[in-house]
C-alpha cells in the first residue's frame, strides 16, 4: 500500500473537482436507495388501503417523491460520471507528464537497462491502470461508508434496533470482504501487470524483427513464446473474473441473508407497532438497495494489487537516479571550442573492464582530428562523455577551457553537432527531421543542404513534404547518414562530432562527402570517430585507439615514417 503514497499526493491538486464527484457518487446512491425504498412502501401501503383509500390515502406526496428520486438519481449519475471521470483524466495527466519529466533526465544511461516496448508499457498502460485507484477503490469505498451511516441514522427515527442490525451487517461486510478479496487478488493482479507487460514487449520485439525472423526461419518459434504468454495472461484473466464472480455472489448472499433478516425482525413489529404492514416492505427494500453501495466494493479491492504492481512499476522508473546532473548555476558559455581531456577513465555501469584508460589529449579550437581503433576500442565513448551522455568515474574533460560538468545544458547543446553511431529516423516529413537541428532553417537552406550531401532525389515528388520513416519512404542506409550529416552541418556549431559518418557509403559518395566536411568545417573543432582510412591525410592529426588508451598520435606522414599501428592498418588496405 506504501506504493500508492506518491500518487496520492497528486489527488490533492484535484481535490475538490474529487471531492465533487464523490459527493455526486453518494447523492446518486441515496437516490437510488430512497427510489427503491419509497417504491416498495408506497406500492405496500396503496395495496393495503384498496379502494377504501381513494380518498383517505394521499397518493400524490409518495409518486412525487418517487419521481424525484428517479430524477435526482438519474442526473445524479450523469454528472457523477462527468464530474469523477474528468478528475480522474486531469489526474492521469500530471502523472503523465511528472512520470515523463522524471524520465527526461535519465537517458540515455538510466534507461539502457530498460527496453524500449517496457519503457512504453509502463509510461501508458502502467499509468492508465491508476485510474482504479480513484474510480473503483477510493470513490466507492467513501460513498458506502457515508451511505451505511446515513441509512443507520434515518432507519433509526422508525426503529433502532432494526437499524442498527441492518447497519452492522453492512459495515461488517465493508469491513471484511474488501481486506479478503484484496489478499485473493493480490498474487493475480500482479501477475497480470507483469504478463501484460511481458506480451506487449514480445509483441513489439516480434513485429519489429519480422525480416530477421523471416530470414533465420525462426518466426513460428518466437509466435509460440508469444502465444505461451498470451495464454498465461489470458489465464491469469480468468482467474481474476472467477473471483469477480465469487465477490458478486457472495455480496448477493449477504444482501439476501440481510434482506430476510429484516423481512423476519420486522414482522414482529416496527418501532413498538406489532403491525407494522408496509413498514415491513420499506425495510426490506431499503436493505436490498443499501447493498448496491456495497457491490463496486469488493471488486475494486480485488483489483488493488494490480493498481499497487502499476505503481510499483512506475515508481521504479521515477526513482532512478540521473547518470549526468547538469548544475543550475552554470558558468558562462565557452567562447572557444578547444577540448582537454585529463586522465579520463570511464567505465560503463555493470561492465568489469573500463572502455577509457586514463585518457589525456589537448585538442585545439579549429583542429581536424581523426580517431582510429578496433571495435570496442573506446573511440564512439569519447563522443559520448563530450556530450554528457556519460560523466567519467575519474578525470576532468574541459570544454573551452571550462569543466564540462559547469556548462549549461543549454549551452552544451548549441556548442555541439553530432552524427551519431545510430542515426534515428523520425516518422514525420523530410522538413520535420532537418528542422530538429536548425528549428529556423528556411526550405530554400534546407533544400541545398539536401543537394550538397547528394541528396536531391529526396526532394523529388513531394518535396520536403516527404513523409519519412513508420507509415513512409524507408531511406538505405547510406542515405541515412548523409541526412544525418545534412542535419549536423545546418546545426552551425563551432564543435562538431562525427561517428562513423561515411559508414555505408560507395567510395564516389564518400570522396563527396569528405570534401564537403573538409570545406565546411573550415574554423571548426572537428573530432571524426572512423573505420575508413580515406582522406585522413587531411585531418591535422589522427589518433589511434586500441583497449581505451590511446597507443600514438600525430598526422599522417609522422605516422607512416613511425609505421606503428597506422601504418599496419594502411598496409592492409
Amino acid at each position: 500500500m506504501r506504493a500508492l503514497l506518491p500518487y496520492l499526493a497528486l489527488y490533492k491538486r484535484h481535490k475538490w473537482m474529487l471531492a465533487l464527484g464523490v459527493i455526486l457518487a453518494i447523492i446518486t446512491l441515496l437516490a437510488s436507495i430512497g427510489l427503491l425504498t419509497l417504491s416498495g412502501w408506497f406500492l405496500s401501503a396503496s395495496a393495503l388501503a384498496g379502494f377504501a383509500g381513494l380518498y383517505s390515502f394521499n397518493y400524490m406526496l409518495p409518486a412525487a417523491g418517487v419521481r424525484g428520486a428517479a430524477i435526482t438519481r438519474t442526473a445524479g449519475r450523469y454528472f457523477e460520471r462527468l464530474v469523477s471521470h474528468d478528475a480522474t483524466f486531469r489526474v492521469l495527466e500530471h502523472l503523465r507528464v511528472s512520470t515523463f519529466s522524471k524520465l527526461l533526465p535519465l537517458s540515455p544511461g538510466g534507461l539502457a537497462r530498460f527496453r524500449q516496448a517496457e519503457l512504453l508499457n509502463r509510461v501508458v498502460a502502467d499509468v492508465d491502470t491508476l485510474d482504479h485507484l480513484y474510480l473503483r477503490v477510493i470513490s466507492p469505498l467513501v460513498g458506502a461508508l457515508v451511505v451505511i451511516v446515513v441509512v443507520t441514522l434515518g432507519l433509526c427515527v422508525l426503529d433502532v434496533p432494526l437499524a442498527l442490525l441492518l447497519g452492522g451487517i453492512m459495515l461488517a461486510t465493508l469491513f471484511f470482504l474488501p481486506p479478503l478479496f484484496y489478499r485473493a487478488g493480490k498474487p493475480t493482479g500482479e501477475k497480470l501487470t507483469a504478463l501484460r507487460g511481458r506480451y506487449r514487449q514480445q509483441l513489439t520485439s516480434w513485429l519489429q524483427g519480422q525480416a530477421e525472423l523471416t530470414l533465420f526461419a525462426a518466426s513460428q518459434r518466437y509466435r509460440e513464446q508469444l502465444d505461451n504468454t498470451e495464454l498465461s495472461w489470458h489465464e491469469a484473466q480468468r482467474r481474476q473474473s472467477d473471483l469477480s464472480a465469487t465477490s458478486q455472489a457472495l455480496m448477493l448472499l449477504i444482501s439476501g441473508v440481510a434482506a430476510i433478516a429484516m423481512l423476519w425482525f420486522a414482522a414482529g413489529g416496527v418501532g413498538g407497532n406489532p403491525e407494522p404492514g408496509a413498514l415491513i416492505a420499506l425495510f426490506v427494500f431499503c436493505a436490498l438497495a443499501a447493498f448496491e453501495a456495497l457491490a463496486p466494493v469488493t471488486g475494486a479491492f480485488q483489483h488493488l494489487g494490480q493498481v499497487i504492481a502499476s505503481a510499483t512499476r512506475i515508481t521504479q522508473l521515477t526513482e532512478c537516479q540521473p547518470e549526468v546532473t547538469f548544475v543550475k548555476n552554470a558558468c558562462a558559455a565557452p567562447e572557444q571550442a578547444s577540448v582537454q581531456f585529463d586522465a579520463v577513465s570511464f567505465s560503463y555501469p555493470g561492465q568489469p573492464l573500463r572502455a577509457l584508460e586514463n585518457i589525456s589529449l589537448s585538442i585545439a579550437a579549429g583542429e581536424h582530428v581523426a580517431i582510429l581503433g578496433r571495435t570496442g576500442c573506446g573511440k564512439s565513448t569519447l563522443l559520448q562523455l563530450l556530450t554528457r551522455a556519460w560523466d567519467p568515474q575519474q578525470g576532468t574533460i574541459r570544454l573551452g577551457g571550462q569543466p564540462l560538468a559547469d556548462v549549461a545544458e543549454s549551452d552544451l547543446r548549441k556548442f555541439i553537432s553530432m552524427v551519431p553511431q545510430r542515426v534515428h529516423l523520425f516518422s514525420a516529413t523530410l522538413r520535420d527531421n532537418l528542422l530538429l537541428a536548425s528549428p529556423q532553417a528556411s526550405d530554400e537552406a534546407l533544400s541545398t543542404m539536401l543537394r550538397r550531401v547528394g541528396l536531391e532525389n529526396l526532394l523529388d515528388d513531394s518535396g520536403l513534404n516527404a513523409w519519412l520513416g513508420e507509415g513512409g519512404r524507408q531511406l538505405s542506409g547510406g542515405e541515412l547518414r548523409r541526412l544525418a550529416i545534412a542535419r549536423a552541418l545546418l546545426r552551425d556549431a563551432p564543435l562538431v562530432l562525427l561517428d562513423e559518418p561515411t559508414e555505408g557509403l560507395d567510395a564516389s559518395t564518400e570522396s563527396q562527402i569528405l570534401e564537403l566536411l573538409d570545406e565546411v568545417m573550415e574554423g571548426k573543432t572537428l573530432l571524426m570517430v572512423t573505420h575508413r582510412l580515406r582522406g585522413l591525410a587531411r585531418c591535422d592529426r589522427i589518433i589511434v585507439m586500441d583497449n581505451g588508451q590511446i597507443i600514438e598520435q600525430g598526422n599522417h606522414a609522422a605516422l607512416m615514417a613511425k609505421q606503428g599501428r597506422y601504418y599496419q592498418f594502411k598496409q592492409r588496405l
